[in-house]
């Protein structure tokens, strides 16, 4: 592996002073526990703390506390066929254990289904814990490039969700309020797309490793002036390493694209494995989720332009779309190969990998790999099976 970034200590501070402030956040501000998917821009504005499950979940997974978060609920009768970001979440509620010290209790209770229809069961089972109001953004399935009643359907969705959050933060919230929050969420995701594609160099200044875990803020923090400050930060690194020819791994011999969520608790050993032979992991379609809708962000009109942003997503588009955005990335990022995480936890996410990897191979040239396991549950890999089939696609490349 390369030399570590600096950034990764700052990234740490915000990260803490998150979480720090979420424990002394109820009673202080109103508290909204959303989905990654949820239109955080809407809500910051109203002076909301937001906390994310499935952020929170990611850093368990990565600490190793998955599996026992996963019995505490299982014991009550849960399925382990059910997400395991849903499954350490409620675990981690009921047995009242966190990596980051304490949880705030919420006020209000967003989901939104772009990315699955998990979250929307997932959620009623938090409304029923903590009895406080769910609000269900759905969101229609986008086929093609949508339907003009589709965003109709949305905008009178979010219409509500206003003034839901009016209701719950005791607040009114101007349109010059709203279209700086909006400005501020924009510039975060534009900010991190910008640390993303100083990856198109060779060698990349980081891997799609890194990516992941400076990922956190722009889901957690986006809107808010520190996350900005942090990409900043992080782009100027990232450049000033790209002037020096200084990469994420030190012998970058070929070029990789990561399909779907990232093996939390294996990141440092697939990571070592895959640099060992000179692989490096340039593109995630994950890390880009969160980058590729941003500049359809529009401060002057929030709701209809947010409806766009929110449903345009990778997990809310067809298999087409899927296609044609790993084909674009792995050309954009000069890849030569695709690893595709199938990812027990997240079907939708995982649904198609294996016809994509056979037509990636047949008619693109690009050699790939369909890597079973798990986000976040340790027992549903198998290191020693996966090391050998990751070591067998890296010999297709001699």
């Amino acid at each position: 592996m390369g030399p570590p970034l600096e950034s990764s200590f700052k990234l740490r501070e915000l990260m803490a002073a998150h979480y720090l402030c979420g424990r002394y956040a109820e009673g202080a501000v109103p508290v909204a526990w959303v989905t990654s998917g949820a239109p955080v821009e809407l809500l910051r504005p109203y002076g909301f703390h937001v906390y994310y499950p499935e952020n929170h979940a990611a850093i368990c997974a990565a600490r190793h506390m998955t599996k026992d978060l996963c019995l505490a609920v299982e014991e009550t009768g849960l399925s382990r066929d059910v997400c395991s970001y849903a499954r350490s979440d409620i675990g981690g509620v009921i047995a009242d254990r966190t990596p980051v010290g304490g949880l705030p209790r919420p006020d209000l209770l967003v989901a939104c289904t772009n990315i699955c229809q998990t979250v929307m069961y997932w959620y009623k089972d938090l409304e029923r814990r903590f009895n406080v109001p769910l609000f269900v953004l759905d969101t229609p399935f986008i086929y093609g490039e949508g339907r003009a009643h589709d965003e109709d359907y949305l905008v009178r969705q979010f219409e509500e969700l206003l003034a839901l959050c009016e209701r719950v933060s005791g607040r009114r919230v101007s349109e010059q309020e709203m279209a700086h929050g909006i400005e501020t969420g924009r510039a975060c995701s534009m900010a991190w797309r910008d640390v993303l594609e100083l990856c198109r160099n060779r060698p990349a200044p980081m891997t799609a490793f890194d990516a992941f875990v400076h990922l956190a803020p722009v889901v957690s923090l986006r809107g808010e002036p520190g996350c900005l400050e942090y990409y900043h930060m992080l782009r100027d690194e990232l450049a000033d390493r790209v002037a020096k020819g200084i990469g994420g791994i030190e012998n970058e011999r070929h070029r990789l694209l990561w399909d779907n969520l990232p093996i939390w608790f294996m990141m440092r050993p697939l990571g070592r494995l895959f640099a060992s032979e000179g692989f490096n992991f340039v593109v995630s379609t994950y890390t880009n989720a969160w980058a590729e809708t941003a500049g359809l962000f529009d401060p002057k009109d929030p709701l209809r332009s947010g409806a766009a942003v929110y449903s345009k997503i990778i997990l809310n588009r067809d298999l087409k779309h899927k296609r044609e955005l790993i084909l674009r990335l792995a050309r954009d990022y000069e890849c030569d190969g695709v690893v595709m995480h199938s990812d027990r936890s997240c079907k939708p996410y995982s649904v198609g990998q294996y016809d994509l990897a056979d037509l990636f191979t047949r008619e693109h040239g690009l050699r790939t790999m369909v890597l079973e396991a798990d986000h976040g549950d340790p027992r549903s890999y198998s290191a020693e099976q996966g090391e050998l089939r990751v070591r067998a696609f890296m010999e297709t490349f001699e």
